[in-house]
């Protein structure tokens, strides 16, 4: 029977993990990446640190239970990456403010949200304060750690009814406009054209039929889009326009889930 990601009880809150002497050495000797674990209680915390040492290729540099204890690992370690349940000992939805502060510090550190199950709204919201993946705690835990490869990797973690959850909030806000820092649109009209239908989930084929254009042109638009964003694929692009929605919402006062505004989005 495939194993599922601990859920039990709470305890006491997780401390960092303390490695020292022979044992830090040998670690050393066989990890390649180091994670934190940000868990609901310290028992869950254990369970998941100590079945991840078992992969010999992710070094636990600590584990938390609070967004305060989460967010000083952060800091001291900045690790490759931080699986953070989306609810800690602090209340629900804590551990979405913990993946906000990563980034919104510019940490090097890629997240990935812990959710019970495969739930719209906070798949949403996860990627929106800037997850790189999401991983239920339903699911068999042999398909964690190439979550975390994948991740590691650069490339996003998101199955096709998420993925789906992503695009429908995206096409249901205002047009896109990405702009940098002095206020400067970063695509040509052209190319907002294409990055927009992108985000709907429109293929190549049906941009280039909507757009009158031909295939081989949409795709010399999109590794232009790609350069300018600094993203490398389609999912990516997603991810970072709604990323880049919610900061603008943010800043303007703007309520998220409100419809029909046009926001210019800082890079």
């Amino acid at each position: 029977m495939a194993r599922k990601l601990p859920y039990l009880a709470e305890t006491s809150p997780c401390r960092p993990q303390k490695v020292t002497g022979v044992a830090r050495i040998a670690q050393h000797a066989r990890v390649t990446e180091r994670i934190i674990v940000a868990e609901r209680s310290s028992m869950q915390c254990e369970l998941l640190a100590r079945a991840l040492r078992a992969e010999h290729e992710f070094e636990i540099v600590g584990t938390a239970s609070n967004c305060k204890d989460a967010l000083c690992l952060l800091h001291q370690f900045e690790p490759g990456i931080a699986v953070v349940s989306t609810d800690l000992q602090d209340g629900p939805g804590i551990g979405l403010d913990v993946i906000a502060q990563v980034r919104a510090k510019n940490w090097r550190t890629r997240t990935i949200a812990l959710l019970d199950r495969s739930d719209r709204q906070l798949v949403v919201e996860a990627f929106r304060r800037g997850a790189r993946g999401v991983f239920f705690r339903e699911q068999p835990y042999e398909m964690f750690p190439k979550c975390l490869r994948t991740v590691l990797q650069g490339q996003v973690w998101v199955n096709t009814t998420e993925m789906n959850y992503l695009l429908e909030a995206l096409t249901s806000h205002q047009t896109l406009h990405l702009i940098d820092g002095q206020g400067n649109s970063m695509l040509t009209p052209r190319e907002s054209e294409v990055a927009q239908l992108v985000t709907e989930g429109l293929s190549n084929r049906e941009i280039a039929v909507k757009l009158v254009l031909s295939e081989h042109t949409v795709k010399n638009y999109l590794f232009r889009i790609f350069d300018k964003t600094g993203v490398s694929s389609r999912v990516a692009l997603v991810l970072y326009t709604m990323s880049r929605q919610d900061q603008a919402h943010r800043r303007s006062g703007i309520d998220p889930g409100d419809e029909g505004h046009f926001v210019e989005l800082a890079v």
